[in-house]
């Protein structure tokens, strides 16, 4: 899975959320150090509602535009939880081999 779908399937976890909302929470669970662009973030979710990852969960309209807020499906919360144990297990893999390599202290 990458980064940007990863971090989008987790910004879900915590409920329905519009476009901006998606984008702002992305930057907040990546320490800021991801910010997707509009374009990118239309495009994902086209593609996790095709594959059953997300779906459109209601809209409102606020200030004349209409918002469309989407939510994970299970199949969704079965990916971000699978994704969330591989990456638990390499990151374990590799903080042993990082333990191997560091200098001993008396």
């Amino acid at each position: 899975m990458r980064e940007p779908t990863f971090l989008i399937l987790t910004a879900l976890a915590g409920g329905p959320r519009h476009g901006y909302g998606i984008v702002q929470e992305v930057q907040v669970v990546s320490g800021g150090r991801v910010g997707l662009l509009t374009g990118t973030l239309y495009t994902a979710l086209d593609r996790l509602s095709a594959e059953g990852l997300v779906e459109p969960d209601h809209e409102e309209e606020v200030d004349g535009r209409m918002r469309r807020y989407y939510r994970l499906t299970a199949e969704g919360l079965a990916a971000l939880t699978a994704e969330t144990a591989r990456l638990r297990q390499l990151t374990t893999a590799a903080e042993a081999r990082l333990r191997a390599v560091r200098p001993r202290t008396a």
